[in-house]
């Protein structure tokens, strides 16, 4: 295997590489752009029946939500294929500027079915938005570096998933703003916050991509929807139908042919495909997409659930219930960023989907403990230990999928870890929350058979005549409409609420068996070394048919030593006049064979990002080389020698007195033929 390393000043850059400025500022574009992407999944779900009522059709308010959520998923794999083909600033923009106008009407929408289809135009933009984020990461940064810096997205998308209905709730519960309705403010605010984010993507987002002219997969595309359309909306709405109702069964027919035709077409396109079949024949990639979609049923099915307990048992505010879901969120940012840096600094990533799993795990088993007089605090522990594990999972299995794939598929596998996410969360809702709905009426039904023989119960019930027959006309609907509880002494709620408790302990049991498979599925994640190259290094190093999978591997990683002192050597020859050292900024190093010896005579050149020859050397008898550059600026190295493949490394060259230093190993005899 041919391999590079590369050492300089600490405080310069990868080679080829942005500096850290750069990043955070086009970074700052695509965090803003990923907020209001993943706030919007879930800030509609305490402004939702203030919405109904103010456009006096609370019955089609399911619709609003699902609407969102369908055209968001099936659009995520589109924006992906379509980026690999065509670049991604243009499509990121894109996203952002349909995002932006789908918010703008449905702060104008004048009945739900309205505001329904301006949620679902709202949502194919924030299909877009997310994967393109993820996607725009990883062309400009290698999978060593990107831990650190996709570590502050994912933290972005996990808090605004969570502190989407506390936002909700605060607007909504304002009557009227600059002479505007509060709830339309859920839309509105997205505006501003929009054009910033187009603006700064604009200005910072290098633009540079080599257009491919290939076959778009639009019956693919469509075919996606079909199987995808009515599956969604039976997830959304089987509880109402009925699982086994005929619409039920219709959309599921419908949505198994549409899947089938779907595998047909991907097959027959190839590589064109909307998700080419031959990525999931990747062992690292198919293990991770599986663990992606598990993991999303728990964290949206589980923090469906969450909210509803503080609610309803502890009598929490929808802001409120929101706020007291901090301590989840923050444990979510820390071990997300904490462990960016560590496998930045060590290049090692499976360990955390693993302990992640399991602390995702442990926090569901902790929380089936939860009863109607337990202590806020123990809810907030419980739900930090399984935030915990949710920060571990979320980047690293992003990390996994971009890293396992060819740079050219960056876009794909970008959209398909959030396609896999969006479908398991959407499953995981609709399972989660009709067992906890179909469980809670047992239960509570059974506590309320139990009071009946309690004397405290009894006692209270003859000291409030009113509230008990209110208790006894609002037991049929009490679980659309939960209200009434808090006008009743707590005798007669209190077995409500141990009834409600109860079927949550059950969502919180199936969920933390479910996590067992994710625990599975994370052992059997192969590692793959992670790239020292960006995405856009790779593919244009993969389009000039030269190899630059330079990986970081344990023997590459133990040769940074070597070469740091064999570039100190070079340096010191340089200055004895071993070596000519020309004048301006320097590219130096060294080249040796696979066991280390000097590959004498090796043929550099280096060339500029516009395919310009900036400069050739010969590497003398100890493989050592001396280029002069023109001026600083970023090329692509080519390292050829007799008998051995050649090879490309990607360089960033710098203003100052401290030449750039590359050492390159290459490795596998070519044989000439005849």
């Amino acid at each position: 295997m041919t391999t590079a390393t590369t050492t300089r000043p600490v405080s310069a850059p990868p080679d080829g590489a942005l500096s850290h400025r750069q990043i955070l500022t086009i970074l700052s574009g695509l965090v803003l752009g990923m907020f209001l992407a993943a706030l919007d999944q879930t800030i509609v779900s305490t402004a939702i029946k203030t919405i109904g009522n103010d456009l006096h059709d609370l019955t089609a308010q399911a619709w609003v939500t699902t609407a969102f959520l369908i055209t968001s998923t099936i659009a995520a794999p589109m924006f992906g294929k379509l980026s690999d083909l065509y670049g991604r600033k243009r499509l990121f923009m894109l996203a952002i500027v349909i995002f932006v106008l789908g918010s703008a009407l449905c702060g104008l929408s004048t009945s739900m079915y309205e505001l329904a289809a301006f949620r679902a135009f709202q949502g194919i933009g924030a299909g877009g938005i997310m994967p393109l984020a993820l996607a725009v990461i990883g062309d400009i940064i290698p999978p060593r570096e990107r831990a650190r810096y996709q570590g502050y997205m994912m933290a972005v998308f996990a808090s605004s998933s969570v502190l989407g209905p506390v936002l909700g709730g605060l607007l909504s519960g304002t009557n009227s703003f600059l002479g505007v309705s509060g709830w339309r403010w859920i839309f509105y605010i997205n505006v501003p916050i929009a054009i910033v984010a187009l603006l700064v993507v604009a200005r910072v987002l290098p633009a540079g991509f080599n257009r491919r002219e290939r076959r778009i997969d639009w019956w693919g595309s469509l075919m996606i929807a079909v199987g995808l359309v009515p599956l969604l909306i039976v997830a959304e709405q089987g509880q109402s139908w009925g699982w086994t109702s005929a619409r039920s069964f219709a959309c599921y027919g419908i949505g198994v042919v549409g899947l089938a035709l779907f595998g047909w077409i991907e097959r027959r396109m190839g590589d064109d495909a909307l998700l080419p079949l031959r990525l999931f024949r990747n062992a690292t990639f198919s293990v991770a997409s599986a663990q992606v979609a598990v993991i999303g049923m728990a964290m949206f099915g589980g923090m469906s659930v969450i909210p509803l307990y503080l609610q309803i048992v502890k009598g929490a505010s929808p802001t409120k219930s929101g706020l007291l879901m901090l301590p989840m969120v923050l444990s979510m940012m820390v071990a997300s960023l904490g462990s960016g840096r560590i496998i930045a600094r060590t290049g090692r990533y499976k360990v955390f989907p693993v302990i992640g799993s399991v602390l995702m795990a442990a926090g569901m088993g902790l929380l089936t403990t939860l009863h109607a007089d337990s202590a806020l605090w123990a809810t907030d522990i419980f739900m930090a230990v399984f935030g915990l594990g949710l920060g571990m999972n979320m980047q690293s299995l992003v990390l996994a999928m971009q890293n396992s794939v060819p740079a050219k598929d960056m876009g794909v596998a970008s959209s398909g870890s959030t396609f896999f996410r969006s479908m398991g969360g959407t499953l995981g809702t609709a399972i989660f929350l009709s067992i906890l709905f179909s469980e809670a009426g047992t239960k509570i039904g059974k506590q309320y058979a139990a009071a009946a023989h309690s004397p405290s119960f009894l006692a209270s019930a003859q000291a409030h005549p009113a509230q008990a027959a209110s208790l006894r006309g609002n037991m049929a609907g009490a679980l659309n409409n939960t209200s009434f509880l808090s006008s009743l002494p707590r005798p007669l709620s209190h077995p409500f609420f141990v009834g409600f408790s109860g079927a949550g302990d059950v969502v919180f049991a199936v969920v933390a068996c479910l996590l067992v498979i994710a625990i599975i599925l994370s052992a059997c994640l192969k590692e793959v070394p992670l790239r020292l190259v960006s995405g856009n290094q790779a593919r244009q190093a993969d389009e000039a048919g030269i190899p630059a999978g330079i990986e970081g591997s344990a023997d590459s990683i133990a040769a940074v030593e070597e070469v740091t002192a064999a570039a100190e050597e070079i340096t010191a020859a340089a200055a004895a006049g071993a070596l000519v050292a020309p004048a301006g900024p320097q590219v130096t190093g060294q080249v040796t064979r696979a066991d280390g010896s000097p590959l004498a005579e090796a043929s550099l050149t280096l060339i500029s990002s516009d395919g310009r020859q900036a400069g050739r050397a010969c590497a003398g008898p100890d493989g050592g080389y001396l280029i002069g550059v023109g001026e600083p600026g970023n090329y692509t190295l080519i390292v050829q020698a007799d008998g051995c493949q050649p090879y490309a490394a990607p360089v960033r060259v710098r203003a100052g007195d401290s030449p750039a230093y590359v050492s390159v190993r290459l490795a596998g005899t070519v044989v000439a033929a005849g």
